[in-house]
């Protein structure tokens, strides 16, 4: 299996675990944006990237690229993503069905590859596993954001000149305008 189908498998469990939390999901055409899908949790739109962490036995652990790569017939280029790329990265595990869950500036921070240590032998816990899971992040994010765009109105205020019985009988409909 190549690395585009492993991604795939990535991107559509990534949709499965967002569908089953009630998200709605959008899909780009194509694969030239920086991320992979948009989450929709009501209203709030969340960019996100999906990554398949592969696992490397001498280590032990799982090993994640953390750069876009762009390909031509002629040659691979990575190039490191801009905080203004996406909202999250996912990355999957799939040997453990896992979903590893980055805000984009912790994802970006790491320098070129980030490694996810899974064994309970560690004394202590690395930096990443407070991201294992860790959907709530996104739920968190896209609250905030909601509470952002939503403009205050105060009781009786009305979006049509002040009026906030506004009745269909006065609209004015300007000359130019055709119905």
């Amino acid at each position: 299996m190549d690395t585009k189908q492993k991604g795939d498998i990535a991107e559509q469990t990534a949709i499965l675990h967002a569908l089953k939390r009630g998200w709605g999901v959008l899909k780009p055409i194509g694969d030239r944006l920086p991320y992979d899908l948009v989450f929709d949790l009501s209203g709030a739109l969340v960019k996100v990237q999906t990554k398949l962490a592969w696992f490397y036995e001498p280590d032990q652990c799982y090993l994640l690229d953390n750069r876009r790569t762009k390909t031509n017939r002629r040659r691979m280029i990575r190039d490191g993503y801009s905080p203004s790329d996406f909202d999250f990265a996912l990355a999957y595990l799939e040997a453990l069905d896992l979903f590893y869950v980055f805000p984009v500036v912790v994802f970006i921070a790491y320098a070129g590859q980030i490694t996810i240590v899974e064994s309970a032998k560690r004394q202590r816990k690395p930096r990443s596993a407070k991201y294992r899971d860790a959907w709530d992040l996104i739920s968190h994010w896209a609250a905030s954001r909601e509470t952002l765009m939503r403009v205050p109105v105060k009781v009786g205020e009305a979006s049509r000149g002040g009026d906030p019985e506004p009745s269909s009988g006065d609209l004015f409909i300007g000359e130019g305008v055709e119905t």
